[in-house]
């Protein structure tokens, strides 16, 4: 591995731990954990549907409906990934037995 990317990887886990990430995970932090790609699916379609089911829906709205559910979608599903990374390390560390 890189030095800088080991450098990067030691910055995050600091922000990390600055922001309360050594505490073990909530229900929905544990099911986001599990299942990043149902999250991300289920985000991107309902903003999805919510654009589409408008009252007075443009013809732009066809276009950013796909697109911002695929946007949304992503980002949830990153995060979601981030999560499952933050708990393998909790479990790596011994501070969390992963019940």
């Amino acid at each position: 591995m890189s030095d800088t990317r080991q450098r990067l990887g030691r910055a995050l886990w600091a922000v990390d731990r600055l922001l309360g990430g050594e505490r073990p995970p909530t229900r929905t932090q544990k099911f986001a954990a599990r299942h990043p790609f149902v999250l991300s699916l289920l985000t991107g379609a309902v903003w999805a549907v919510y654009f589409l089911v408008l009252p007075d829906v443009q013809p732009s709205d066809y276009v950013i409906a796909p697109f911002g559910g695929l946007l949304l979608g992503g980002i949830f599903g990153f995060t979601a990934l981030y999560e499952r990374r933050r708990q393998r390390r909790l479990r790596r560390l011994g501070l969390w037995n992963g019940s």
